[in-house]
């Protein structure tokens, strides 16, 4: 029985296709191109959305040029930080006189950005060990973290597992996160993101995040701590009124962050200012840059002289390519 009058069969409508060799190439030349149309649109979206980031932090910078020009800094940055009840966060935005391609090709590099990052983190007083423990494909970096800014074996501290991600890419801009689900003291959600954007043919502006979060448990064991290791202890925010006759430094939770925001945005620039050096110099001018860029804020920073510091890094950095 054939098909019902004013239906045509699918066989016997391929049957007649088929016989247009013409027909058919320009079915197919069709088809692939709907085929490239759908993985395109999403493409297009997605190089939307990192351009779209681009435009958003060359606005910030226009925004922030007043606190870039005018800071207590010496330098052109600016530092922010905000606290809740469940989370605290230290943001540095910093212009500096690096090429764009240079901070690219170190800090979002798969490759070597693993690597590279761990070379910059070591710098960081708090910090005792950084590797990749697996292969680069893992994207993962084990850190070991100390209470005290001095030395310490790596049993006596707390290891955290950061994932690197490349979270986003477009010409003139990138943003790489740092993520651990969990951190000291029942804290959790350890964030460290730096984007970049270009601003010139040598001059880049950063944007480095440092965040963390912790429950009700975790908020009282790290208010027992600050009272223990971390008492007198402040800040960069002037949190005094406008008719104070002295400034007034943020201390607690939130001086703690806006403390490690800055030491992780120094270590970022001492490792930037020294890769024309060579190889087997570069490790000695980034501990003494870095030293010497805390010491400008002694009154937040200075934790132990300078000595200490140089012979406690390179301890640690040995240990770290030995381990």
């Amino acid at each position: 029985m054939g098909p019902p009058i004013g239906v045509v069969s699918r066989s016997t409508l391929m049957s007649k296709r088929d016989r247009n060799p013409a027909s058919a190439a320009l079915r197919r030349k069709a088809w692939m191109l709907i085929v490239l149309a759908a993985c395109w649109l999403p493409c297009v979206g997605l190089w939307a959305g990192t351009s779209d980031d681009a435009t958003r932090l060359r606005a910030l910078y226009q925004n922030l040029k007043p606190q870039l020009d005018n800071n207590a800094f010496h330098r052109r940055m600016y530092l922010d930080s905000q606290e809740s009840f469940s989370t605290v966060t230290g943001e540095v935005y910093a212009e500096v006189d690096y090429p764009f391609a240079t901070v690219s090709n170190v800090l979002d590099y798969q490759s070597q950005g693993l690597a590279n990052w761990c070379e910059l983190l070591i710098l960081h007083p708090n910090i005792k060990y950084c590797r990749a423990p697996g292969t680069n494909s893992d994207n993962m970096l084990a850190l070991n973290i100390s209470k005290r800014e001095a030395a310490a074996e790596l049993p006596a501290t707390y290891r955290l597992y950061f994932r690197y991600d490349a979270a986003a890419r477009a010409p003139g801009y990138f943003k790489v996160k740092l993520h651990a689900d969990s951190g000291p003291l029942n804290t959790r959600d350890y964030q460290i993101v730096l984007e970049a954007v270009q601003l010139g043919s040598n001059r880049t502006f950063l944007h480095l995040t440092y965040a963390f979060s912790y429950g009700l448990v975790g908020r009282l064991a790290m208010k027992s701590f600050l009272a223990t290791f971390d008492r007198g202890k402040i800040g960069f925010t002037n949190v005094a009124g406008p008719s104070a006759a002295q400034a007034e430094y943020v201390d607690g939770i939130r001086g703690l962050v806006e403390r490690n925001t800055m030491r992780y945005y120094l270590a970022i620039d001492a490792y930037l200012a020294t890769l024309s050096s060579p190889p087997d110099k570069q490790l000695e001018q980034r501990l003494s840059t870095w030293f010497n860029s805390s010491e400008q804020y002694a009154r937040q920073l200075h934790e132990i002289d300078r000595q200490q510091y140089l012979r406690m890094k390179q301890d640690e950095y040995r240990r770290q390519q030995t381990e």
